[in-house]
C-alpha cells in the first residue's frame, strides 16, 4: 500500500531550511557564472536524442510523443544543451558560453538537482578552474581527480585488456596481464608520478602527458591522477576530472565531442552539497 504522503524512491523533496540552502546555492553559482559571462539556458525535459550520451541507454525513463515516436525524460544536460545551442539558437546568437540550472531524471525514479555550465570549444582548464571556484565559494571540502579516458580505450582496443575489468576497478586482473608498464601506471596518483613517462608505449605516454599538461594549468596543488579511470557518458573521449570525498560526488567534467561540436563543461550536484552542509549544521 501506498500512502498518500510518501514518495518514489530516490526522488528529492526540500523543505524549509534545506530548500532555503538549495536556493542560496544556486543564486551563489548563477551570479557567479554570469559574472564570467554566461548565458542561461533552460532545455525542454524530454528529449529525442538522450541515447547519445549513454552507453548504458537503460537509464533513460522513456515515453512517447503524439506521434509514437520515443522520446525520454532529461537524463543528461550536456547533450541536449550543446545540440540546441549549435543547431537551433546559432542561427540568431553567437554565444559559446552557457549554464544551466534544472534537475535530471533516471530509471526508474532518480532525480538529481544539478548546476552545469557548457563552453563550446572550451578546455578543461577553464571548466576545472571554474568548478573549484565555485566549491570553495561553497565552502566544500573535496579530493580532486584528474583523468584521461583515452587512457582506457586504448587499453581496452590495442592491449586486450577487458573494459568491465577497467569499470570497476580489478586492479588484480588488471595487473594480471603481462606488460612491465602496467604496475606503473596502476600506481600513478600524483603529479611526481608523471615526471618519468620513458617506460610507457608511445600511445600511452601522449595521454599521459595530456594529464600531466592539463594539470599545471589547474588551479589546485593537491591533485589526484588516476590513469585507468573510465566515465560511462559516450562523449567523454579525452581529459575528465571529479570533486568529491568519501561516497560524496560535488562534480564532474570534462572536455569532450558531441556530433563533431568540442567543448568543455562540468556539472555541481547540488543533493549532495546540500547534504553536506545540511550534515555540517
Amino acid at each position: 500500500m501506498i500512502f498518500e504522503h510518501e514518495i518514489p524512491s530516490a526522488s528529492r523533496l526540500y523543505f524549509g531550511k534545506s530548500a532555503k540552502l538549495k536556493r542560496e546555492i544556486e543564486n551563489i553559482c548563477s551570479e557567479s557564472l554570469e559574472s564570467k559571462d554566461f548565458n542561461e539556458i533552460v532545455t525542454p525535459l524530454f528529449s529525442y536524442h538522450q541515447q547519445d550520451g549513454f552507453s548504458d541507454s537503460r537509464v533513460l525513463v522513456r515515453v512517447n510523443d503524439a506521434t509514437n515516436e520515443e522520446v525520454s525524460l532529461r537524463a543528461d544536460s550536456t547533450v541536449d544543451v550543446v545540440r540546441i545551442v549549435t543547431k537551433r539558437l546559432n542561427r540568431s546568437e553567437d554565444i559559446k558560453k552557457w549554464f544551466y540550472i534544472q534537475p535530471i531524471f533516471a530509471f526508474p525514479t532518480q532525480e538529481q538537482y544539478q548546476v552545469g555550465a557548457e563552453i563550446i570549444d572550451g578546455s578543461l582548464k577553464e571548466v576545472a578552474n571554474i568548478s573549484l571556484e565555485l566549491l570553495n565559494k561553497l565552502d566544500i571540502d573535496f579530493n580532486f581527480q584528474v583523468a584521461n579516458i583515452a587512457i582506457a580505450h586504448l587499453l581496452i582496443e590495442k592491449y586486450n585488456f577487458d573494459l568491465d575489468d577497467i569499470k570497476n576497478i580489478r586492479i588484480q586482473k588488471i595487473l594480471n596481464i603481462k606488460y612491465d608498464w602496467i604496475a606503473p601506471l596502476v600506481e600513478v596518483n600524483s603529479i611526481e608520478d608523471l615526471k618519468d613517462l620513458s617506460i610507457y608505449p608511445d600511445d600511452i605516454k601522449v595521454e599521459l602527458t595530456k594529464i600531466r599538461d592539463a594539470v599545471s594549468d589547474i588551479n589546485r596543488e593537491d591533485i589526484l591522477i588516476s590513469p585507468l579511470y573510465y566515465a560511462p557518458m559516450r562523449y567523454y573521449k579525452s581529459l575528465v576530472f571529479r570533486a568529491f570525498k568519501a561516497s560524496k560526488l560535488y562534480a564532474t567534467g570534462g572536455v569532450y565531442s558531441i556530433k563533431g561540436v568540442k567543448g568543455a563543461g562540468f556539472a555541481l550536484y547540488t543533493d549532495d552539497i546540500i547534504a553536506n552542509k545540511m550534515q555540517r549544521d
